[in-house]
């Protein structure tokens, strides 16, 4: 008996002290859970359940501590567990919340296929258990965001209205904060941007406030800052972005970027002028997004790479980013386009960028594609077409009221009314348009304005302040390394160097020239595509520059100081 016994001696306390080491574990795990140390809430987890396996709530808790690390396939697996373990134990609606989570980070990672499958589920049980709980609101989400997906935008607000009675009947805070995002986007596709705003920032403070679960921090962080991207609110996407930061840094371990929000954080560093950052943080985005099975947004990180190595004039690296982007979804209009133009084939750039405007009815969508739109067609010297696409888009800006969008309009409107010829008008209109710029701190788009400016003056006959307003935008762009922007300012300074006497443009010698053979300006017009008004100022401005007062002295004045 003794040498039965001693064995059992042996192994008793053995047993009493793993099973002390793991509870032990388990509470570790659970107290790194409740300050957030969401990387030592999983290894601590993890290891306790490879000995013993979790209870319910501890598998919730090991699922939601995997997924803020960005452990996402393990999350999907313990959800997984503990859907099962709900379902084992009656808890048919906690079974069912379960079931949610699944299907909306499935979907998430652009498994729409499996994560709807998970969102059917969720229908059936809700069904089966016929009994009011919080857990219809959460299917109602899927239901929204499915028809906001679907351009329903009415009927998904309708759903919201439903979420949120039901979120207030069940006091869920996630519920109430998820209500109230729903609410918000849908106002704004419906174009109720203020109401829809005012939703969002509701959203905000209940998420800063800490009233609503860490899962959906993140997630609700990266939709409000999309929203904001979408409608130009530059402003609320700038703050909330470095809302999102600090109370990322707050917590190591954590990996809440998911989407879009990867990509529009790239885009908002591109705008400051932090290039570099934004080039990083354009790859991270992409390396993010496309691990198995590739996010839909993988095509935008590839977009946001193009543009920055356009800017940099990294043209062969730009185009390849730009097929990337096509292979994954992604119009790569309208910086293919102006790629087109930067490497000099203008007629390419504007049939490309005429089909987009063709597809786009989006005003968003549109409104950028204008933008790029008024800039190639000036290459083209089509100037009706461009004063045509300039007035679209400061309809748009009038519509939409976001001061990224009139700094776009008066961007695109001075430019044009500068082929025009009407000078002054054009400086009223830059000079708002740089305003503009600097309020939204975006140094690139400033300077591109000032060498308009520069050129205003210029023609204006202020050679002085032009080149002062050129050095002052080839400074920036020197700072930025935007190296065709700073290539063509160079070249706009050498040619005011060769400049005829009399301080004549380019343009205003080939109006001159045509004016000595006899031309009228119904002639001219014909001859070098301008409408009559435009040639109408060339041939003031030229009166002005030489001192003269008819086409005859001019003329004379022509032949005598060999300007043509």
């Amino acid at each position: 008996m003794l040498l039965v016994a001693q064995p059992v001696a042996c192994t008793a306390p053995r047993h009493i002290g793993e099973t002390l080491a793991m509870g032990t574990e388990i509470e570790r795990g659970r107290e790194s859970f409740e300050r957030q140390a969401w990387g030592d809430a999983y290894a601590q987890l993890s290891a306790a359940d490879k000995e013993t396996p979790l209870e319910a709530d501890d598998l919730e808790r090991l699922a939601v501590a995997a997924f803020l690390i960005g452990k996402d396939a393990d999350s999907v697996g313990v959800w997984e567990r503990a859907h099962q373990a709900r379902l084992s134990g009656g808890e048919t609606t906690r079974a069912a919340r379960c079931a949610f989570w699944l299907g909306f980070t499935l979907v998430l990672k652009g498994e729409t296929a499996r994560g709807g499958a998970w969102l059917a589920r969720l229908r059936r049980l809700l069904d089966e258990y016929q009994k009011d709980c919080a857990e219809e609101g959460f299917f109602l989400v899927a239901v929204a965001l499915q028809k906001m997906d679907e351009g329903e935008a009415e009927a998904a607000y309708a759903t919201s209205e439903e979420i949120s009675a039901i979120a207030d009947r069940f006091s869920d805070p996630d519920l109430v904060a998820i209500s109230r995002l729903v609410r918000g986007q849908a106002l704004i596709q419906l174009g109720d941007t203020a109401q829809g705003v005012a939703w969002l920032d509701e959203v905000m403070i209940s998420v800063t406030s800490n009233e609503v679960s860490p899962l959906l921090v993140g997630l609700i962080y990266c939709a409000v800052i999309e929203a904001f991207q979408a409608i130009f609110d530059l402003h609320r996407a700038k703050e909330w972005t470095a809302a999102l930061s600090h109370w990322c840094e707050s917590q190591p371990d954590l990996v809440p970027y998911r989407g879009q929000c990867l990509v529009h954080r790239a885009e908002i560093m591109q705008l400051h002028g932090a290039w570099p950052d934004a080039i990083e943080e354009a790859k991270r985005a992409g390396d993010w997004l496309s691990r198995p099975p590739g996010h839909p947004a993988v095509g935008m990180a590839f977009y946001q790479q193009a543009e920055l190595r356009r800017l940099c004039g990294e043209f062969p690296e730009a185009e390849e980013a730009y097929r990337q982007a096509t292979r994954w979804g992604r119009s790569p209009q309208p910086g293919l386009a102006q790629l087109r133009l930067a490497q000099g084939q203008a007629d390419a750039a504007e049939a490309a960028i005429n089909s987009a405007l063709n597809e786009a009815q989006e005003l968003t969508t549109r409104s950028r594609l204008l933008a790029a739109y008024v800039e190639i067609l000036l290459a083209a010297n089509n100037v009706p077409a461009a004063r045509s696409a300039a007035d679209e888009l400061s309809g748009i800006a009038a519509k939409i009221d976001a001061p990224m969008l009139h700094a776009m309009a008066a961007h695109a409107s001075g430019s044009v009314l500068l082929a025009e010829g009407a000078h002054r008008d054009a400086l009223t209109m830059l000079r708002r348009a740089w305003t503009g710029w600097r309020k939204l701190e975006a140094p690139y788009e400033a300077a591109r304005v000032r060498v308009l400016v520069g050129l205003a003056y210029r023609s204006l006959g202020d050679d002085d302040t032009a080149e002062m307003e050129l050095d002052a935008a080839r400074w920036v762009f020197q700072q930025l390394g935007a190296a065709p922007d700073l290539a063509r300012v160079e070249e706009l300074s050498r040619a005011e160097a060769a400049r005829p006497a009399g301080g004549l443009t380019a343009r205003e010698v080939q109006v001159l020239a045509l004016v000595a053979k006899g031309e009228t300006n119904k002639a001219i017009a014909a001859e070098l595509v301008l409408s009559e008004r435009t040639v109408e100022r060339h041939v003031s401005n030229i009166f002005n520059k030489l001192g003269v007062s008819s086409r005859t002295a001019a003329t004379a004045h022509a032949f005598q100081h060999q300007l043509i």
